[in-house]
């Protein structure tokens, strides 16, 4: 036996054709250039010039929006990570807010050791520029995969770390 949905009258009825509504919360897909065309994706960034006060050097990594760079304070000479996402790969409002959430939830975290805090933040015609604290040593799955095994000590030693930043 099956799941019978209709009632055994309506199967003979012409059905009405319903009014589609548009969600009110959707942003839509596609992009909405601000005035001149710009698009503006940040509403506060520290500024639109970003090599006027740090000096990009050398590729630190890619990902699908964008390319992280050294880059140093020109004043202090202090070392940060500048995280560059191109706007020529936001393509949607979705891709936007994105960038915006990311922004957002990272100008809120709590100041501890093991999570990186965000500096600045800069947009110019090109590109968003998130200029933040500089962590080497890579990514945690690139070392789980060099490394191939982890003893059970060593394994709770980083779930350690995790759970300290999450608390």
């Amino acid at each position: 036996m099956g799941n019978c949905c209709a009632s055994p009258g309506s199967a003979g009825r012409k059905k009405k054709k319903k009014k589609e509504k548009t969600n009110p919360f959707s942003g839509g897909n596609q992009v909405n250039n601000g005035p001149g065309g710009k698009l503006a994706v940040l509403s506060n960034p520290t500024g639109h010039d970003i090599e006027s006060r740090y000096e990009l050097g050398h590729e630190l990594g890619r990902g699908e929006f964008g390319i992280t760079y050294l880059c140093t304070d020109r004043e202090t000479q202090e070392v940060f990570a500048c995280k560059s996402i191109s706007k020529k790969k936001l393509r949607t409002q979705v891709d936007i807010e994105d960038v915006r959430r990311e922004v957002a939830i990272m100008k809120h975290l709590p100041k501890h050791p093991n999570i990186v805090t965000l500096k600045d933040t800069y947009e110019d015609d090109n590109a968003v520029h998130l200029v933040m604290e500089l962590c080497e040593g890579g990514e945690l799955f690139d070392r789980i995969v060099a490394r191939g095994h982890y003893t059970e000590r060593a394994a709770a030693a980083v779930t350690k770390t995790i759970v300290e930043v999450v608390q």
